[in-house]
């Protein structure tokens, strides 16, 4: 168990100025949040994984016969919005085969995740290995793996064009076909590669079948576009994927990146794999919460990535009575979340860079970006 300090009030993490450091080491462990958990919150029930896989597809498939049959400018901007964000459900199943928490064969996840994933151009292994890296690191400013800050020394060394569309909605929102070619400023490697330093070498053969499946995935795409047009194809697929890929960026940014209040980033002995999970935020997205699988209940997710999806609500309400204070209750939404594009804008124009040292770290602001962020114009 970490050492307390001079915060030791229970659950609530108050220091002696009565003031709460969500910095400050918890006065719980990691084996008392999992202890609250019930036990039922724990069973994978592959039967009930795949009837999610099965309601997702059907609506995949309903959604683009309606568009091909009514072929209406009235629908297809309704279409576009309904058929991204099934994509990016599609992609949360996925993404519970790469944790294993969709059953306990890994023959059936590795099925389904290839599967699910490459139908939306993302490479299931790559993917999942890099993944596996970020929620075993994650809150780690040198080790972590998704949207992690910038170190004060690499943000001053991008220029300032570079900054602004870093920053600036909604350019974020279209990095991650980026992110899997390039990964992260200063980070080095490719999700497609085998050979790439994300990767050990026993891994590579899972890479390289991954890569072929998204590659087979580029060649359907193409044959179809030659079959049916490239405007229709455009309609069809490209413009959901654009908008799945803006819910993946979109989510991922707000569950790792708190505003009110700023929540710390960590180095060396400072970092722990429950301090770091407790960094993560949980959301309300409203009408969507059901449709991809209730993924805003994060802290629970990255605490305890075994738990299926069905199962993180109950387990969520059952931990937070022990993690307390360090526990932030996500703001309720109404049908449609718009508070969170409020608050991406808010941190995307405030939070630029960590400081190169320090083992407890939080985001500072670029005075001049800010400037130009508020201006709503570049130089």
């Amino acid at each position: 168990m970490e050492t307390k300090g001079e915060y030791d009030n229970g659950i609530n993490g108050i220091n002696e100025q009565g003031d709460f450091d969500p910095s400050a080491p918890p006065p719980f462990r990691i084996a008392d949040i999992r202890a609250a958990i019930p036990k039922h919150c724990w069973i994978k029930n592959p039967w009930k994984s795949m009837s999610y896989v099965f309601r997702d597809v059907n609506v995949v498939f309903a959604l683009g016969a309606a568009a091909v049959y009514l072929n209406s400018w009235f629908f297809w901007p309704i279409y576009w919005v309904a058929q991204g964000t099934m994509f990016w459900a599609l992609f949360v199943l996925g993404h519970d085969c790469g944790h294993g928490s969709f059953s306990d064969s890994p023959i059936l996840n590795s099925v389904v995740g290839h599967i699910l994933h490459s139908s939306i151009l993302v490479p299931y292994h790559g993917w999942r290995i890099s993944h596996r890296t970020h929620h075993q690191n994650h809150g780690n400013v040198e080790n972590d793996e998704s949207w992690v800050p910038l170190p004060e020394n690499i943000y001053k060394n991008l220029d300032i064009s570079t900054r602004f569309l870093r920053f600036t909605v909604p350019f974020p929102l279209f990095a991650y076909p980026l992110y899997l070619w390039h990964r992260s400023p200063g980070k080095e490697g490719s999700h497609f590669n085998p050979h790439s330093n994300l990767f050990t070498p026993q891994e590579r053969k899972l890479v390289m079948i991954s890569t072929t499946c998204w590659s087979a995935m580029a060649v359907l795409l193409a044959h179809l576009s030659f079959a049916i047009g490239p405007a229709m194809e455009l309609k069809l697929y490209g413009v959901p994927y654009s908008i799945f890929v803006i819910w993946l960026d979109l989510v991922t940014y707000l569950h790792h990146h708190g505003h009110e209040p700023k929540l710390p980033w960590y180095r060396g002995k400072e970092w722990s794999y429950l301090r770091g999970g407790l960094t993560t935020v949980d959301r309300d997205y409203g009408l969507f919460n059901n449709i991809h699988h209730d993924i805003g209940t994060h802290v629970i997710h990255h605490l305890f990535p075994q738990i299926p999806h069905y199962h993180l609500v109950e387990a969520t309400k059952a931990a937070k009575p022990v993690i307390g204070n360090y526990y932030r209750e996500p703001k309720k939404s109404g049908p449609i979340p718009f508070h969170l594009i409020k608050n991406l804008v808010t941190s995307l124009r405030q939070d630029h860079y960590v400081s190169n040292s320090g083992d407890i770290v939080y985001y500072h602001t670029d005075p001049q970006l800010f400037q130009l962020l508020s201006l709503g114009k570049s130089e």
